[in-house]
């Protein structure tokens, strides 16, 4: 489990095909100092399993589903990523409870600078997400903990603070062209499963 608070962004090193999937190398620091093999660990959201780590970064192979569900098989080597390790028992839960399991994703509509150093970030959902999304409620975006601010039908609006913009990837999303990982908060799910049997 994870909290979508980034620990730091890494750089993607290296994608090549792996079977029917991929095999991804990822340059990093914070999160290598404790890092083992078979650990999870959350890139952009996408939990992933370590399965080789180096002085200078980790990697990690991609299962078909990720790819195609994810947008990790979009990245170029340079893309910087956003990094969180698992949860530990005795931490903090500052953000929100993060499963790593992508739902779908998200086209970046508008990055508009607020002034001061704020944001504000719209992202158009797929329509069959919606029903998820309530106004104040949690919203993980390539891994980042955030709160939606507004929502007309699919676009969802978040702000953005200045510590969020500069200490994750988001400066390289691109209107109308990138695509971010959406995981809806895990309890509207397990609610709507429930009502489903009365």
């Amino acid at each position: 489990m994870f909290t979508g608070i980034i620990e730091e962004t890494g750089t993607i090193d290296f994608i090549r095909p792996a079977g029917g999937g991929a095999r991804i190398g990822i340059r990093a620091k914070i999160v290598l100092s404790d890092l083992t093999l078979g650990a999870s660990i959350a890139v952009n959201g996408v939990c992933l399993t370590a399965v080789e780590i180096g002085a200078d970064g980790f990697e990690c192979d991609l299962a078909p589903e990720t790819i195609s569900r994810s947008n990790l098989g979009d990245l170029k080597d340079g893309s910087r990523v956003n990094l969180e390790r698992p949860l530990l028992p005795t931490s903090r839960l500052s953000g929100h409870i993060v499963q790593g399991h992508v739902d779908a994703t998200a086209e970046v509509v508008e990055l508009k600078a607020l002034g001061d150093d704020n944001w504000w970030l719209t992202v158009r959902v797929p329509v069959e997400l919606e029903r998820y999304f309530v106004h104040k409620g949690s919203i993980t975006i390539d891994g980042i903990s955030l709160t939606i601010a507004s929502l007309e039908g699919d676009l969802i609006g978040v702000t953005i603070i200045p510590h969020t913009y500069e200490n994750t990837a988001m400066a390289q999303f691109q209107p109308g062209t990138t695509r971010v990982n959406v995981e809806c908060d895990v309890i509207a799910k397990h609610v709507e499963r429930i009502l489903s049997y009365r």
